[in-house]
Formats: C-alpha cells, structure tokens, sequence
C-alpha cells in the first residue's frame, strides 16, 4: 500500500490532496524569499486519532511532515519541502470550552484568532494576542511561531496568554503539557519548549489559553514629531514615567505617506517625520488621564501636532492608517517585511539606519513597528519583475538583520525564523545555543520527521 492510499484508508478522499495544481497553494506562506518545495500530499485530519495515524504512517515511511495553519506566517516557517505531507489543521475549528470563572479557554489549533477573541467578548472577556492577521490567521500558527501583534507592549505575546498544549509526538503518542491552573511549577516548562518551535518538535492540537477581563472602551492619541529621534526620545521617556498604554506604534515618513494614499485621508501628519499612535484601555477619565501623561511628553520631545480622542470611530480611523500599511505599500510593488527587535531605548537609530540602507540600494523602505516593545517591521517595496531589484531587497532584508544584532537587537520579534533566517538565528545563538537546541530536536524528534531544514539544520 502507497502512503497516499494508506492516508486516504485513515482520512477519507476529501482529506487527501494530491493533485500538484491544488497542493501549490499549500506550498508556501506569505514570505515572497523563503525556499519553498513541493508537497506530495496534503492531508486535512479532524481529529487527534487522524493526526496521529498521518504521523505513524509518515514515520513508518520516512516522509517528513510540515504542520500547517492558514499560512499567514512571514518566515516561511510553514512552506513546504520536496515529497512532504503538508499537514494542514484547519479543520480544528472547535472553542471547546469557554470557562468564565476561572478565565480560561480549551480551543483547537484551526480556530481562527478573531473569531476566538469575538466569542470570548460575549463572555465579557478578553483574549490579547493580535497579530495584524487576526481575521485569518489561527490560533495553533500563532502558538507555533509565539506570534504577536500591537498590543503586546501591556499584553505580552502569545506565550504569555497559553497554559498548555496537547501535542501529538514523533512517534504519535500524544502528550499533554502545562495546567488548567493560575500557578503550577511542576517539572520543566515543556508548554513553552512547545511555544514557537514552528512546527519542528511536534503537532499541536489541543490548548488551554489564560484570558482577562474585556477592557473598557479604547481612547487613543496621536502625536507627529520632526524627527525619527525626536519619537523615539517620547518612547523612552513614556517607559521611564511608567505608562503602560495598551498599544504603542510608531510609523515613519514612508508609512504615513503610504497609508495617507492608500486611505485618502489626512490624519494631520503629512508633514511628520514620524508619528507615535497609542491608545489606552483603562476607561473613560482614566485612559484620557493615561494619555494625558503621554501629550506632556510628546509636547516635551517637540511634537508638532498632537491630539487625543474618546471617540471610538475615531480612534478606530486613526488606527486603520497604522494597521493598512502593509497593503497600502502593495500599490508601490511587492513588499518584503523584516522583524527585528531592538532595545526602545535604539528604535530611532533603526529607523536612521533604514534610511541609509533604503538609499544603499535604491529601494523604498518603510517602517513601522510596536514602539511600546521595540519590535519594528522594516518593509521594503520592489519590482519583483524589474531585475536585480529582487536581490537588493534580499541584500537590504540581510542588512537590516545586521543592523538589529548590532543594536542589542534580536532577529525576530514575533515573526520567527521559519526558512528565511536559519543562518542569522545561528549567528545570534551562538554555537553553544545551536548545539542545545539541535540537541533537543533530536531527542523528540530522532527521524527529523517534522518540518526538517526549518530554525536550523541538524548538522553545519
């Protein structure tokens, strides 16, 4: 028996792809450079047993498995490898159980991340990881690559909202990791092992998420300031007086002038070098008391205009300029994002930084990023049917990556390091940090058998 009659003996024909025409649009994720191959098969399981039939028949085979979500991911994380079984879950799209007294939700990996965080809101609470592909994207991708989006700065990212997984293993055994409760210390942090391991260590189906009571109504402020310094001077000085707003983004010249286009609108920054946009989530007095603290600021760092609302229309327009600029910088060509993490302290120099690079090579680069942690998304726009202009995107891609290291930086804040940044994840860890963690692959995944060639590979 072929492994694709014995997945359609465990799976049913409508779960197995095999026609190369259709199993294409499973190949890849949204990073336009990361190697990508092509699958054999795609399987759609529905249920554990199904998943731990496709791991036991790939393992008895020696086919690799790569894990899949919605494919929104920006590192090629989930892409495919030549002869692969390209394991898809979006068909676990069950929210098992809400449980309002403790605040705590059982949801499986397919649940898409908006959907979660609308029924929750029912139950007047709260789920925070937001990543900008929160109307598609699904929670298991999110977990598999500790996603995270803008209103990490007081929410934290994905790993902070997960309390523990159901994993099926190498060998299709099924483990259960973590707690249903608050505190637990009980042997190693094996829920957080699992947590942005891209699919490389084993499948997730099943997590137990920690949620918070749904915020009051959001006010937000917006400030212009004559410089990338001059904002990231009002950043550090928010941090030091201790505000803690429930997001903090920051755009510069090429994003505002983007999202302004694109919108058709004026958000009264057209003249700025950069803008900081925040909102707080405490209520009523209090938020527009929070942002008060943030208007003295941004007054002090020379802002040009400044202004803050409480009107929730309004707020959700200004915020629109911030969350469009990715598609927005399409009407310029194809685009290709970085994510890079720098101390709040360095997110000017970055932005300086791109500058020159965006002049280097001849390319437009904008940036924008989550001022409130230092994660910025430096994008560059390219013709990708223009030549040579591929490689200086790659070229200033890599650059901005240096530029990160060099500034106490990380090279990836919440995208992950999927196919696109093997080589700088072990320029950052270090050779002792790469044994370690080829180490531990190796101990629960011994055939390679998941997402082989993704984070690193298991020689040099």
């Amino acid at each position: 028996m072929s492994i694709t009659e014995a997945l359609v003996a465990e799976l049913g024909r409508d779960a197995v792809l095999t026609d190369s025409d259709v199993t294409a649009g499973y190949a890849r994720d949204m990073m336009p450079l990361a190697d990508s191959g092509s699958p054999a098969v795609v399987v759609f399981p529905s249920s554990v047993e199904q998943v731990q039939a496709v791991v036991r028949i790939c393992a008895a085979s020696g086919v690799p498995i790569v894990p899949r979500g919605a494919g929104s991911g920006l590192s090629g994380a989930a892409n495919a490898i030549d002869g692969c079984v390209m394991l898809v879950l979006t068909r676990f799209t069950e929210i098992e159980s809400i449980d309002v007294d403790n605040r705590t939700a059982v949801v499986q990996p397919g649940v898409v991340n908006l959907d979660l965080r609308t029924e929750v809101e029912k139950n007047g609470l709260f789920y925070p990881p937001d990543p900008s592909s929160y109307d598609w994207c699904t929670v298991g991708g999110n977990i598999s690559t500790n996603a995270g989006g803008l209103c990490c700065v007081k929410y934290g990212v994905t790993t902070d909202s997960v309390l523990g997984l159901e994993v099926v293993l190498a060998d299709g055994t099924l483990l259960r990791t973590g707690r249903n409760t608050v505190k637990g210390v009980a042997g190693y942090d094996l829920t957080k092992l699992f947590i942005g391991s891209e699919g490389t260590l084993g499948v997730i189906t099943k997590a137990t998420l920690a949620l918070r009571p749904l915020p009051q109504a959001p006010c937000t402020f917006v400030a212009g300031f004559p410089s990338p310094a001059a904002a990231g001077e009002a950043v550090t000085k928010a941090v030091r007086a201790g505000a803690v707003p429930s997001l903090l983004e920051i755009m510069d010249a090429a994003s505002i002038k983007a999202s302004e286009q694109y919108l058709n609108t004026d958000i009264g920054a057209a003249e700025c070098a950069a803008m900081l946009l925040a909102q707080s989530d405490t209520g009523g007095e209090a938020a527009m008391r929070e942002l008060s603290v943030l208007e003295g600021i941004a007054k002090d760092c020379g802002a040009s205009m400044i202004y803050s609302t409480d009107d929730l229309e309004e707020g959700r327009m200004l915020l629109q300029a911030r969350r469009v600029v990715l598609l927005a910088l399409e009407t310029y060509g194809s685009w290709l994002t970085d994510d890079v993490c720098v101390p709040r302290t360095r997110i000017s120099e970055l932005i300086t930084e791109c500058e020159r690079i965006s002049a280097e090579v001849g390319l437009r680069v904008a940036v924008v990023g989550h001022a409130g942690d230092g994660n910025m998304h430096p994008t560059i726009v390219y013709d990708a049917n223009s030549e040579g202009e591929l490689e200086r995107a790659q070229r200033a891609f890599d650059e901005i990556l240096g530029v990160g290291l060099s500034l106490g930086g990380t090279i990836t804040g919440e995208h992950g390091v999927g196919k696109i940044k093997r080589d700088w994840l072990a320029r950052e860890i270090g050779p002792v940090g790469l044994r370690v963690h080829r180490q531990i692959k190796q101990a629960l995944d011994p055939g390679n058998l998941f997402n082989p060639g993704s984070m690193f590979s298991l020689s040099d």
